[in-house]
């Protein structure tokens, strides 16, 4: 869909980073500093200060946290879930971060288009598998689901894991969706090769 048909007041609205409060303006500071550029979402989501803290807080929790899922497994749950909800902006910028974490520069990509076409491992394949029923239709899960993700050595809390991350980025994607969020030119050449 083109830009102009999403609502100008969503797409063009930017937090200024100098007007935001303290700890909100260290945060992104620190992200621009690492990654020599602030990705959007941390100034779509700094118009709400409140909103903001309790996202990434979230997101912390989630990504950032030891984990029986390894940081290449759960960026390729945020890839292939937002590919399936057509998030341009999570699909690119994950894909980045799945990029340098798998150290794969094509992975990314199979799994964005098609997943059941990628070069996935079983335990990769499961993975996914959750992740988009979680994502697409949390309502079906049943017990029946489970027994796969046990038989490739998940645990109870990495599945829980799994399903956290498709819910968290089913959010994401759509409020990346119904602001117009676009991606940072910069996620598209990262760990190309």
């Amino acid at each position: 869909m083109p830009k102009s048909a999403y609502h100008p007041a969503f797409v063009d609205a930017m937090a200024d980073l100098e007007s935001l409060e303290p700890d909100i303006r260290s945060q992104i500071e620190a992200v621009g500093a690492k990654t020599g550029f602030v990705p959007n979402v941390f100034l779509k989501l700094a118009l709400r200060p409140a909103e903001f803290r309790a996202f990434f807080g979230y997101y912390d929790a989630l990504m950032t946290k030891e984990s029986g899922l390894t940081k290449a497994e759960r960026e390729m749950i945020v890839v292939v879930t937002s590919a399936a909800n057509h998030c341009l902006y999570c699909v690119i910028a994950h894909g980045a971060l799945f990029r340098i974490y798998s150290k794969n520069p094509s992975l990314s990509d199979q799994v964005a288009t098609n997943y059941l076409m990628a070069e996935l491992s079983a335990r990769q394949r499961a993975i996914c598998d959750f992740a988009l029923k979680v994502a697409l239709e949390a309502h079906a899960v049943g017990d029946e689901d489970f027994g796969p993700l046990h038989e490739i050595g998940l645990s109870d809390d990495d599945i829980w894991d799994v399903g956290a991350i498709a819910a968290f980025f089913a959010l994401s994607n759509r409020m990346a969706g119904f602001t117009g969020m676009a991606p940072n030119p910069e996620f598209y050449s990262m760990a190309r090769g």
